[in-house]
This record gives C-alpha cells, structure tokens and sequence, in this order.
C-alpha cells in the first residue's frame, strides 16, 4: 500500500513538471508553423477552423493556476481592449475560480465558458479581490456586469439572461475602460 501511494505522490509530482513542458512544447509548434512568404517576411500558416482571430499569442499556462491562458478582446464603439485571460472550463476549475487570489493584473481575468446557455449566477466566497463579473450571452455581447463585487460575499449576482460564458476582471477595470452592456467578446 505505501508503495502504491508513493508512485502516486511521483506521477503527480511528474504531471506538475510536464505541463509547462507541454505548453513550452506547444508554443515551440506554433512558432514552427510560421511560413517565409516570397519576400523572406514571416508569415502564419491558415488557421484551423476552430482557431479564433484574438489569439495573436499561443495559449500558455498561467504560472499560479496553471490553466490555460488565451488572448479576449471586448470592443466598445471603436475601441478595442485586449485581455490574456485565464480558461476555467470544468466543474472544479470553475467551483475555485479566482477564489484565495491577492492579485490580478490590469489586463488579466478568468473567463467560464459555459456548456450549454444558462441563467449563470456566482458569488464572491473566498474571493480576496473585488471584481468586475460580466456576464458573456450567445451573440458575444455583454448582457450584464456585476460592478466591483465584493470580496467574500456570498450575494449571488445572476445574469439577466442565459449565457454563454462569463467574464472576470480587476474589480473597477470595465468602468475605467468604458465597457458596457452590448460591447463585444471574443477569445
């Protein structure tokens, strides 16, 4: 039994040093399928169907979470403001989102894409920062935003209508940039 727990305890010791080896690994093939067009420039080889325009950076892992980071846009009138954001796609990664963070960045956040569209409520238990929640609908377009959430409030702030994803920011970040209901998302 004790040797069984100790190969345990060595694959995940092993899982945590591989991960951002693969990701290394990843962002070496994205920079490999680069393609010198007639006049030496570099230029990107077509894009599968299922990559989207935003990502201008390959994804990585973020050094704290260790999920996926990607590039997120959110347009307003003609301004374009650009994110990397971290992906929290399953149950458990979306249950701990940026609970027990200190920081985050002016242009970082945590987006939850959701499987199906739904009324999508969250709360701020166990969440040190405040944070702007925006509430993403099945058009991309901001339905709502839960301004400055309150940090450990156990408050639900629901979405006005079913959506698709939600969005978290530096709490006071979409107010200082002018992003609002109806503005654009794209990751």
């Amino acid at each position: 039994m004790t040797e069984v727990r100790e190969v345990g305890v060595a694959i995940r010791k092993l899982g945590r040093v591989l991960l951002p080896v693969m990701a290394f690994g990843l962002a070496l093939t994205a920079c490999s399928s680069k393609a010198a067009d007639g006049a030496g420039q570099a230029t990107e080889a077509p894009a599968s169907a299922s990559a989207h325009p935003a990502s201008a950076h390959p994804a990585s892992a973020h050094p704290v979470s260790g999920l996926p980071v990607v590039d997120l846009t959110v347009t307003h009138l003609r301004a374009v403001h650009r994110f990397r954001v971290e992906v929290a796609r399953t149950g458990p990664e979306q249950e701990k989102g940026l609970m027990f963070r200190t920081a985050l960045g002016a242009d970082e956040g945590m987006i939850f894409p959701m499987e199906a569209p739904r009324l999508a409520s969250f709360w701020m238990k166990n969440t040190v920062i405040p944070l702007d929640i925006l509430f993403i609908g099945f058009d991309r377009r901001v339905i709502n935003i839960a301004a400055n959430a309150i940090p450990y409030d156990e408050t639900p702030l629901s979405s006005a209508r079913p959506a698709i994803a939600v969005l978290e920011l530096r709490g006071g970040r979409a107010a200082e940039l002018g992003i609002a209901a109806g503005d654009k998302v794209d990751w």
